[in-house]
């Protein structure tokens, strides 16, 4: 009979028990793995974001190529809050920028008013809904937070783990009667 020192015979005993395994491996997974889930529904909420900026914007942008909006003699503020509402409740409106500007041509198009930050330029975007005839570029422009910004994913286009949801929409007005004075 051959007799195990102390030590082998619980290191053999703890080999042979798999008691308590699952939860150890669950433990070295359970990181990455919800990691992972929160990057995965992080990604789909922020395409869904910009899908429902897109489409608030192409809504709300054929008041102008109307002239409807005109016509009611509509400022900047209606045409953000008529974008902001049919955005599904995914944007805060008071963090949305409206850009609506009158073009020469279709390639005439200036780019992104961003300033040194990142940020939207107050200053240079405008609110020119244009006549009758006239081609129209309409942005909207929304800083969007990350929550798990830091997976590697590139999803942060912004200083602070905020990415940028940009729609823009490039048309000719259709001929509407104008208003009369």
């Amino acid at each position: 009979m051959i007799l195990k020192s102390p030590i082998k015979r619980v290191a053999s005993r703890m080999a042979a028990d798999r008691k308590g395994a699952t939860a150890v491996e669950f433990a070295i997974v359970a990181l990455p793995f919800f990691a992972l889930l929160g990057a995965i529904m992080e990604t789909a909420l922020v395409f869904f974001a910009g899908m429902m900026l897109e489409h608030g914007l192409s809504r709300s942008a054929r008041e102008i190529r109307t002239g409807e909006l005109q016509l009611a003699g509509g400022s900047s503020e209606e045409f953000r809050n008529a974008v902001c509402s049919r955005t599904a409740g995914l944007v805060d409106c008071t963090r949305l920028r409206i850009d609506v500007r009158t073009l020469e041509s279709f390639g005439g198009a200036a780019p992104l008013p961003l300033d040194e930050d990142g940020m939207v330029d107050m200053e240079s975007v405008g609110f020119v809904p244009g006549n009758p005839g006239d081609i129209v570029l309409v942005r909207a422009f929304y800083d969007w937070p990350l929550f798990v910004p830091n997976l590697g994913l590139g999803m942060s286009n912004m200083a602070g783990n905020r990415r940028l949801l940009t729609a823009t929409m490039a048309f000719r007005n259709e001929p509407f009667q104008e208003a009369l004075p």
